[in-house]
């Protein structure tokens, strides 16, 4: 329930950056809005299901690979959608903390440090409110 909360906050409040940009400036700064709405509200999603699927990997290690499976293509294709170049290094920055994730379950590490892809997360906000 809180993540959901969380996921929402973080959607709202990066959408609200967007249009204020949007509003306020060209369209390259349009692009780069349009381009953090679609990519945050899919990292605040893909976040939470690496959060719950590393908390639930003891229970079914199985959900987690799933669940990095689909934020990989989901990455993968948000990655190629953007022009832009800050946006797509922290969108890069997300993958690789991804694949840092994969590789230590892979290794039988149960509760694999997520801070790299948390921190790439927060970064993607950066990018779409400067």
């Amino acid at each position: 329930m809180a993540e959901a909360t969380r996921h929402r906050r973080i959607t709202v409040a990066l959408t609200l950056t967007a249009l204020t940009l949007t509003a306020a400036a060209g369209c390259g700064a349009v692009d780069k809005a349009l381009d953090c709405v679609r990519t945050a509200d899919a990292i605040a999603t893909s976040v939470d299901n690496l959060q719950q699927a590393v908390s639930n990997a003891s229970n079914d290690p199985t959900q987690a690979s799933e669940a990095l499976d689909e934020i990989d293509k989901e990455l993968g294709n948000l990655g190629d959608k953007t022009d832009n170049a800050d946006l797509s290094k922290a969108v890069d920055d997300l993958q690789t903390g991804v694949k840092n994730v994969r590789d230590a379950i892979d290794k039988g590490d149960a509760t694999p440090d997520i801070t790299p892809v948390t921190d790439a997360a927060k970064e993607i906000g950066n990018v779409c409110t400067s």
